[in-house]
């Protein structure tokens, strides 16, 4: 072998050598490099993790233990316990506040920093009584709470029914709605008439109402209220065909619809004089208990008082503002900013009845009772 190519060989090996060097140097730049954005993405998932458990309703599956401890009769519990009689007490630190909604089983934090940390205490020995008044105050919550939730899950797997009727109302609040059968149901109300009626109403429901009108009709063939609401073809035809096995308020909630005791106006009395100001002629003057499955929103219901409404007997129990129209009112006559009219279940006058305007005025002056084209039909009623 000669000199020559001893020194190739050499030469080669020594710039492999120096090339394995830079390989391995890259390589370890690399790890350090990855290491590096791994811990950190890791910790900022930790972070960021721990921030959104500490933001929202910390579930009854699962928290974190850095974060929350959780205390059940004096011994520290890896988990929250089941929903019972339990007393509890909500200690967070750096300014959170917590309160356990009873309700949703579940802890409510507000003012909440990343540092936060919280120690939720459960002592049994709480009565049915207390208890119960802990639910009704969670359910006054959520009755005055607008959220606009879809809650269409819940009704695909029939959980929204259990959670109305055992009076919980569980992730249920004013203005969450549900898509079924191509229209948008809104929750308008919880529980708003319960113990009403001749016979009681003495189960847990929420009243619902499509967001739009579901069609145009008229009140009657004829321009006149006689008969009242209750004897009007809006009553004894159009909302009865709404509700009905192939109507689109019964083919989405069939058997979930509630019957209920409604007071409707029956008579009128041509010749007397509407009570919002003498305008118009003739008012109701006579009402009957029904059982109904649905109906039209009277004034009250929809504006918080009477405005063309003819007399007393044309409100009944009706007499509450829904709550979707106290923390929502844009909604009376506009959703998603598309505006509509619709008839209210009002006697104005001997031809007419009460109706929502588009503009957003209350009213019954220009639409007589035949009138169907452009005045829409969104009725009100109650499931559970």
């Amino acid at each position: 072998m000669g000199l020559l190519e001893t020194n190739n060989q050499l030469e080669r090996f020594t710039r492999n050598k120096k090339n394995k060097k830079i390989i391995y140097f890259i390589v370890g730049i690399l790890l350090i490099i990855g290491s590096i954005t791994l811990y950190k993405t890791y910790s900022f998932y930790e972070e960021k993790k721990s921030f959104n458990v500490l933001k929202r309703r910390i579930p009854d599956f699962g928290y974190d233990i850095k974060l929350l401890s959780v205390v059940v009769d004096d011994k520290k519990s890896e988990s929250i316990p089941e929903r019972g009689l339990y007393k509890t007490n909500v200690h967070c630190t750096n300014g959170t506040f917590g309160e356990w909604d009873y309700n949703n089983w579940n802890l409510v934090l507000n003012n909440v920093s990343s540092e936060s940390k919280c120690n939720v205490e459960f002592t049994s020995g709480l009565s049915e009584e207390e208890y119960n008044k802990y639910i009704e105050a969670g359910k006054a919550l959520h009755r005055n709470t607008y959220r606009g939730k879809d809650i269409t899950p819940y009704y695909t797997d029939g959980s929204l029914y259990i959670r109305i009727s055992n009076g919980s109302f569980e992730d249920l609040y004013v203005g969450d709605y549900i898509i079924a059968n191509d229209v948008t149901w809104l929750i308008a109300d919880i529980d708003n008439y319960l113990y009403t009626g001749d016979t009681q109403l003495t189960k847990h429901h929420a009243t619902l109402i499509p967001a739009e009108p579901l069609i145009n009709a008229s009140m009657n063939d004829t321009d006149t209220t006689e008969g009242g609401y209750a004897g009007s073809k809006m009553v004894t035809e159009t909302l009865s065909n709404l509700v009905s096995s192939d109507g689109i308020i019964g083919k989405t909630f069939g058997s979930h619809i509630f019957e209920y005791r409604n007071l409707l106006s029956t008579k009128i009395n041509p010749n007397a004089i509407n009570q919002s100001g003498g305008v118009f002629q003739g008012a109701s003057d006579r009402w009957e208990w029904y059982l109904r499955k649905v109906d039209l929103m009277s004034e009250m219901n929809v504006y918080g008082g009477n405005v063309s409404s003819s007399s007393l007997y044309d409100t009944g129990i009706d007499n509450r503002q829904y709550a979707l129209f106290q923390l929502k009112p844009e909604f009376i006559n506009n959703y998603r900013k598309i505006n509509f009219h619709y008839w209210l279940k009002n006697v104005v006058s001997s031809t007419r009845f009460a109706y929502v305007n588009a503009t957003g005025i209350s009213d019954g002056e220009y639409v007589a009772a035949s009138y169907s084209q452009g005045v829409g039909v969104r009725p009100r009623f109650l499931i559970g």
